[in-house]
C-alpha cells in the first residue's frame, strides 16, 4: 500500500519514514519543501494534488499540520494524518482542522484538549518517541577519542531562544505592558508543570502585543480567535524560555562544570563552556550517552507534554535531568527512569547528588533507556497511529 509522506526536513522524519517502511508500507516521499523553503500554500496544493492523483495513497502524512494539505485531502477524499512535534503550532487554528478526512495526532495533552473540541472524532493525543534503532548504531560506534571529547559533567544541547524570541522585537510596547510581562515571566519560572500565562492576559494586553508587530499570526478562516493563544505562547512563552535557560545555566555554572552546545548568542552566560551546536544524528547521541547529566528545559508553550529532547536523551542511554511536566509520570518513573526538578534549588541539589553517586546515576540511565526502547519507539507510535485510523 502506498502512503504519501510530505517532508520539510523535520528531525523526526527519518525515524517516522523507517517505522512506516518496517510496517510494510510503500512510502512515497514528497521532498520539494526540503529544498525550497518558501513554498506558498497554493504551490503546496498543486504539489500534493499531483501526487495524490499519481500515486493514489492510502493516506498523506506530515509532521505538524498543513492547512493546504488538509484542503487537498478533503477534496480528494483521502485521509490526512499528521503528528505535532512542536508547540505552539498556530496552523491548528485553521478552519481546515474540521475536515472529516483529518486524523490529527497531538503530542501535548494540553494541545489536544484545546483543539479537539473543534473536531472531536478526528483528533488524538499521541506522545513523541525515541529513535533507539538509530541511536544504538551511533552509540556502538563510540571510540576512545569520542569518550575523551564528549565526557562532560552537566550538558545542555539546544537553543537559548534569543534568536527565536519575537517578543524582543516588539516596538512601542508600553512600560505597563513590559512590567506585566516581566512579572508573568517571574511567576512562571517559579511553577513547573503548569503554565499560567494565557489565562493571566487581559484583552487589552493581547491587543497591545498584536498592535506592536506586523508579523502577528493571522489566517483568513479560523475555528476561534487565536490572538490570546498566540500572544501567550508565541511571544511571552518565548521570552520566558530565553529567561529560564540563561538563568538556569548561569546558576548551575556557579556550582558545577556546565557545557552548552548551541548556535544561539551566548554572551549573557557566565562560566558556561560554550560549544557550537551539535550535529543531531551523529554528534548529539554521543554527547547524551557520555555526559554524566543531560539537562532538559521544556519551553512553557509545551504545557503538559514531553518534548522530543526527553525521548532523545533516554533513547541514547543518557542520564536525564528534566523540569517536571504533568505527563511525565504517565510514561516514566521519576527517580527510577530519570530525574525531575520543580525549582532551581532542587535542580542544584539533585545535580550535586547524582554527580557524587555514579552507580545510581548509571542505573537510572539504563532504566530509562530500556523503557524508551520497549514502549516509546517510533514503531510503537506509528503502530498506534495505524491501529487508530483502522
Amino acid at each position: 500500500m502506498n502512503i504519501l509522506f510530505y517532508r520539510y526536513n523535520s528531525i523526526c522524519e527519518p525515524a517516522v519514514l523507517g517505522a512506516f517502511q518496517s510496517m510494510g508500507l510503500t512510502v512515497i516521499e514528497e521532498t520539494t519543501e526540503m529544498k525550497e523553503k518558501k513554498i506558498s500554500p497554493a504551490q503546496c496544493v498543486e504539489i500534493v494534488s499531483r501526487d495524490i492523483a499519481e500515486y493514489k495513497p492510502l493516506f498523506v502524512f506530515s509532521i505538524n499540520f498543513y492547512p493546504a494539505i488538509a484542503e487537498v485531502c478533503h477534496l480528494f477524499g483521502t485521509l490526512y494524518l499528521c503528528w505535532t512535534v512542536d508547540s505552539p503550532v498556530p496552523e491548528l487554528f485553521s478552519e481546515s482542522i474540521r475536515h472529516e478526512t483529518n486524523r490529527i495526532f497531538l503530542f501535548d495533552s494540553a494541545q489536544y484538549e484545546y483543539f479537539a473540541k473543534f473536531n472531536p472524532n478526528c483528533m488524538y493525543h499521541l506522545p513523541l518517541a525515541a529513535d533507539t534503532m538509530h541511536f544504538d548504531e551511533v552509540i556502538r560506534s563510540i571510540t576512545e577519542q569520542d569518550r575523551q571529547k564528549y565526557s562532560y559533567d552537566i550538558t545542555f544541547i539546544g537553543s537559548l531562544y534569543n534568536e527565536k524570541n519575537p517578543y524582543k522585537k516588539l516596538t512601542g510596547l508600553s512600560d505597563y505592558a513590559k512590567g506585566y510581562v516581566d512579572a508573568l515571566t517571574e511567576a512562571s519560572l517559579k511553577v513547573y508543570g503548569y503554565n499560567p500565562v494565557e489565562e493571566a492576559l487581559s484583552d487589552e494586553l493581547v491587543r497591545e502585543i498584536k498592535s506592536c508587530t506586523k508579523d502577528f499570526f493571522s489566517l483568513e478562516k479560523t475555528v476561534t480567535n487565536p490572538d490570546r493563544y498566540i500572544a501567550a505562547h508565541s511571544y511571552i512563552g518565548m521570552q520566558i524560555a530565553e529567561t529560564e535557560r540563561i538563568r538556569t545555566l548561569n546558576t548551575l555554572a556557579r556550582f558545577f562544570s556546565v557545557d552548552l552546545f548551541t548556535r544561539s548568542d551566548s554572551s549573557a552566560l557566565k562560566d558556561v563552556r560554550i560549544h557550537n551546536g551539535a550535529e543531531s544524528l551523529v554528534e548529539m547521541p554521543k554527547i547524551f550517552h557520555l555526559s554524566k547529566i543531560n539537562l532538559n528545559m521544556t519551553i512553557k508553550p509545551i504545557q503538559n507534554g514531553l518534548p522530543l529532547r526527553i525521548f532523545d536523551i533516554l533513547g541514547c542511554g543518557g542520564f536525564l535531568m528534566t523540569n517536571y511536566q504533568a505527563e511525565l509520570p504517565d510514561y516514566f518513573d521519576i527517580g527510577v527512569d530519570l530525574e525531575a526538578y520543580s525549582s532551581i534549588e532542587e535542580l542544584v541539589d539533585k545535580c550535586a547528588y547524582y554527580l557524587e553517586h555514579e552507580e545510581e546515576r548509571k542505573q537510572i540511565a539504563q532504566n530509562g533507556y530500556l523503557k524508551a526502547k520497549e514502549k516509546h519507539t517510533y514503531f510503537n507510535r506509528m503502530k498506534t497511529m495505524i491501529e487508530t485510523i483502522a
